[in-house]
């Protein structure tokens, strides 16, 4: 996370992740856990600091509640268009399917709130997903990611290089689409930027009718293909009689 330019992250300790917490006290230099009382802020801070920064706010989690709990910020981030990242703690994958204490499919819970939601499955994969939700998050149309993170793959060992730098892409048509279109005559040589102009006339005063006002007259226009048109008479409404 570091080599991707995240400094600070916002969370609410817990069992499900403590390997993640202990890595934070040991690089405790460069990252810093802002500590929160209830998920549901921690999830609206990490939601603000993408929105102020631009680059997306990191939020941590615990299994069960404390994920129901962050679900406010994640909604929140995908309406405002937010960068943010959500990991949650999972149950370790040999007891994954066997209703584990507070265990949920985080993929399919968060799946249509979020832009992306991913479990990590195998540890070899962690630099890929890392770097690959701090992407999707910034994309396109900014919003939130939710990475699980099951217990025996934060202690497991792996062989892969940790993940760097990612590029974000500027969305623009490409070189060949805009070659394309002016290989195809588009546009003229000679267009020139044109505009619709709307005028409404000068306004005619309206007159001003004492007592009832006269019948009005509408002519109805017939489609085509009729040769005759008719004309209607709207007369004004006469006052109810009262009876007693």
């Amino acid at each position: 996370m570091s080599a991707l330019g995240a400094t600070r992250g916002f969370g609410v300790p817990g069992r499900s992740y403590l390997a993640v917490l202990d890595a934070m006290v040991d690089h405790a230099n460069i990252f810093d856990l802002i500590l929160c009382r209830q998920e549901g802020g921690a999830a609206y801070m990490a939601a603000a600091w993408g929105k102020l920064t631009g680059a997306p706010g990191l939020c941590f989690v615990t299994r069960g509640p404390g994920a129901t709990n962050a679900t406010v910020g994640i909604h929140t981030a995908m309406q405002d268009s937010l960068p943010m990242i959500l990991f949650v703690g999972q149950v370790g994958t040999d007891v994954k399917g066997r209703e584990a204490f507070q265990e949920v499919d985080y993929s399919a819970f968060f799946r249509p709130l979020a832009k992306w939601a991913v479990e990590i499955d195998d540890v070899n994969r962690v630099p890929e997903i890392i770097s690959r939700a701090w992407t999707v998050a910034l994309s396109g149309r900014p919003g939130p990611v939710v990475v699980a993170l099951p217990e025996d793959m934060l202690v497991a060992m792996s062989e892969a290089e940790p993940c760097g730098p990612v590029v974000i892409p500027e969305p623009a048509p490409s070189a060949a689409n805009v070659g394309g279109d002016r290989r195809r005559g588009w546009p003229p040589p000679n267009a020139r930027s044109s505009f619709l102009a709307v005028h409404a006339g000068p306004r005619t005063p309206r007159p001003r009718w004492r007592g009832s006002p006269p019948p009005t007259t509408f002519r109805l226009s017939p489609p085509s293909g009729f040769m005759t048109s008719s004309t209607m008479i709207a007369r004004p409404m006469s006052a109810m009689p009262v009876w007693r």
